[in-house]
């Protein structure tokens, strides 16, 4: 009897995990938020997948019959009341939005959910995304007290990479899916609805993250779409030209590069810091503290440890700098077998042992300002030579992400949260004698010329507006030139000084001194990484 009842519950275990399986995209995908009582073809739309609350059985019925596949959304204490739905049979699966829930109560009920459900897809959400967006100040705190940086500082970009990041390692078994909600509280469309550009960005970034997205309509748009007003069927137009970019993207596609580990156990403590390693363009990857293996440090040039180690991590950690590698120990409490090891000079609030060919630096206490701290770490890498996998010039506003693709090559998504035309200087990690860009403007695709320099290939986007996606083949023999002075500067940067460029508005209060900070972040910008001086921040 007792060997039955181990028998039924593997075989539901096997049955969610396949529905999970199949329900993990190799590549993203939207879904649309509904909530109006009629709604166009799917042709019309663009999607076959919508989402719609649970106890909206007739919205579920119509979609159904529409040729939607519909995934019905049951929020946090609401697992049981689903049973007693009369639309359940229709459903392509569902979606469980677990709000505020402590992550103990979301374990429950989305297990309640996928033991009644064993045969469909049961899917979290994460409801507390980012809207994807530019923001010219920032407010950030730093020794408990709030500050907000200067309107001449590098913008802020709202991006939601870290959450991905996040995502994948403390939830392996689906493809991260996140939903936020729109600020329109600076819209200057109808209704104060967002701008058909901000729809297209949210696509955009889903796609380059290759992530699942809840993409929700105002009411207002939605009820326009069904009565097919023109104004409306013009913001959609944008709006599927982004989607299908997004659906023809590499399905090949491998996990993203990485140069730089995070272990972690707490979202908290080590959110911030990486979300400015997602803005600084630091290819990184989260690793859950509690899942580590040996072979999980191997492909990093450098980790980053958030979590306290233990004595299993404590020996990963020596045998990872052992072979060269640099690890960060953030508010190291000791005491650890390095430190009986030489001590290398480090920073003010910092010390360093060095531990065979690499070296461990221990930081004492928090990460207090996230955006120095990325700086240090994108100098740690290319302090001796360099190990970025990925660069990029002119791109303030541009997140990026590398993949290995099939045949040697790779793929660069690329995502512009300015939503105005520039153009990026790419340096990137191999030799590639192809290189093709494409865009949702464009047909793919157009060739771009590269520059070998050393182990990298550089290359100039001539304009990203929102996305952009680089096809990179493996390099031949001969097929294009090569530099072999990799301190060359770069051969192309671009900077817009229209805004500069009269002289009255030097004349202005304070100007001047504007004028003098906005200088070192066009340095930044103008200089390789390992010639920036502001990156030589010590820890």
């Amino acid at each position: 009897m007792m060997a039955n009842l181990k028998l039924m519950s593997m075989r539901t275990r096997m049955l969610t995990l396949i529905c999970l399986l199949a329900a993990t995209p190799c590549w993203s995908r939207v879904l649309l938020r509904w909530s109006q009582p009629s709604i166009p073809a799917p042709a019309t739309m663009g999607v076959t997948e919508l989402v719609v609350t649970w106890d909206n059985a007739e919205l579920i019925t119509s979609a159904r019959r529409r040729g939607y596949r519909v995934y019905a959304e049951v929020p946090v204490g609401k697992p049981a009341d689903l049973a007693h739905s009369t639309a359940k049979n229709s459903l392509a699966g569902i979606i469980f939005n677990p709000g505020d829930a402590q992550p103990r109560e979301v374990d429950e009920e989305l297990g309640q959910l996928r033991s009644a459900y064993p045969h469909l897809p049961v899917l979290l959400l994460n409801p507390k995304a980012n809207q994807p967006q530019m923001k010219g100040q920032l407010v950030i705190k730093k020794d408990g007290i709030l500050q907000v940086t200067s309107p001449t500082a590098q913008p802020w970009i709202d991006s939601n990479l870290a959450l991905v990041r996040f995502d994948q390692a403390f939830r392996p078994v689906q493809a991260p899916l996140y939903e936020f909600h729109w600020d329109v509280s600076d819209s200057q469309q109808p209704e104060g609805s967002p701008a058909p550009e901000d729809y297209a960005l949210a696509v955009a970034e889903a796609g380059a993250f290759h992530v699942d997205l809840v993409l929700g309509l105002p009411p207002a748009l939605q009820a326009d779409l069904a009565q097919n007003s023109p104004a409306a069927q013009a913001v959609l137009i944008q709006i599927r030209r982004y989607l299908a970019f997004a659906a023809r993207g590499e399905k090949n596609a491998a996990e993203p590069e990485a140069n730089v580990g995070v272990i972690t156990d707490s979202y908290q403590k080590s959110y911030e810091p990486t979300n400015l390693f997602a803005r600084h363009n630091i290819p990184f990857a989260v690793l859950n503290a509690s899942d580590l293996k040996p072979q999980s440090l191997e492909r990093f040039n450098l980790v980053v440890v958030f979590a306290t180690p233990d004595d299993a991590t404590i020996k990963m950690l020596v045998d990872f700098a052992s072979k060269g590698g640099v690890v960060v120990v953030v508010d190291a409490q000791g005491p650890y077998p390095w430190q009986s090891t030489q001590r290398v000079p480090a920073g003010e609030y910092s010390v360093a042992y060095a531990t065979g060919k690499g070296r461990i630096i221990e930081l004492q206490g928090q990460v207090t300002d996230p955006g120095t701290f990325a700086q240090d770490v994108r100098r740690l890498l290319d302090q001796d030579k360099d190990k970025l996998a990925l660069s990029l010039w002119n791109a303030l506003t541009v997140v990026a992400v590398s993949y290995r693709s099939t045949g040697g090559g790779k793929l660069v998504e690329l995502v512009n949260y300015a939503e105005e035309p520039i153009s990026v200087q790419v340096r990137i990690q191999g030799s590639f004698s192809s290189i093709r860009y494409e865009t949702p403007e464009q047909v793919c695709c157009e060739s771009l010329t590269p520059t070998q320099r050393g182990a990298f290939t550089e290359f100039v986007v001539p304009s990203l507006r929102i996305a952009g996606r680089v096809h990179l083949a493996g390099r031949k023999p001969a097929d294009h030139k090569a530099e072999g002075n990799e301190n060359h500067a770069p051969p192309f940067c671009v900077l817009h000084c229209s805004a500069l460029s009269a002289a009255a508005p030097f004349r202005e209060p304070g100007a001047q001194e504007r004028f003098q900070e906005f200088l070192p972040h066009v340095r930044r910008h103008l200089y390789r990484p390992r010639e920036q001086g502001n990156l030589c921040v010590p820890l």
